[in-house]
């Protein structure tokens, strides 16, 4: 089986996939993960300093993705602007993606996200696996991102209802091995965004599955061929 990770930011794909990433892998599936920005743009007005940023996220995200026994891509997209960029090019550069790694599976962000990033890379994501007579695509499911999802504001439409759920009980600690690469985009707590609260944000979900810890998704679309 193959499966493509389609994600904003660095750290999203461990934040809101990454024991289900390292359970595909462990399971023997081929795991891609496609990040469509470097994440930090935005805050450096200095670009020598966000050069120097971009690199360190670049080696960041391989070696996350090395933990997950993943491989990934990078692109360049501004950060917390996709709103600026037109939708087809990051549509393109999904299905650029779609046909290099064939995906049967695709995981995304939710479409009710804080982040406009976050929103629009689920969009094109949908675009991009319209279901075609050609598609590889059987299934996209939506994930939450902690201080995304749950911080936009509450409507009827776009509140993150999973409907699909992964027992990452025997991967969580390679989940947080790779969230810990990314050290420097954890917080302190209280906050959604540290160690803690990622583990225990897993065990809350495995409490309602039924399962000891779990990763939720929402399904955008199963096709079964």
């Amino acid at each position: 089986m193959s499966v493509l990770c389609i994600v904003a930011h660095p750290d999203d794909e461990v934040l809101g996939v990454g024991g289900t990433l390292a359970r595909h892998t462990a399971e023997g599936d081929d795991v891609h993960i496609c990040i469509l920005s470097d994440g930090v743009t935005s805050r450096y007005e200095d670009t020598d300093a966000a050069d120097a940023e971009i690199e360190r996220r670049r080696e960041r995200a391989e070696r996350a993705a090395r933990i997950l026994g993943a491989t990934v891509s990078l692109h360049d997209f501004p950060d917390n602007r996709f709103d600026t960029a037109p939708l087809l090019d990051i549509v393109q550069t999904i299905e650029a993606e779609i046909t290099e790694h064939n995906p049967d599976i695709v995981y995304t962000h939710h479409y009710g996200d804080l982040n406009v990033d976050h929103e629009l890379a689920c969009q094109a994501t949908v675009t991009a696996t319209r279901p075609l007579a050609d598609s590889s695509v059987d299934r996209v499911l939506a994930f939450e991102t902690l201080s995304a999802t749950e911080w936009s504001v509450p409507k009827p439409d776009n509140a993150f209802q999973p409907t699909s759920f992964v027992n990452v009980n025997q991967h969580l600690d390679t989940k947080i091995d790779a969230l810990s690469v990314y050290e420097a985009e954890l917080r302190d707590s209280p906050h959604p965004r540290t160690i803690a609260t990622v583990r225990q944000n897993t065990e809350v979900w495995g409490s309602k599955a039924g399962v000891p810890a779990a990763e939720p998704f929402e399904i955008l679309r199963e096709v079964r061929r």
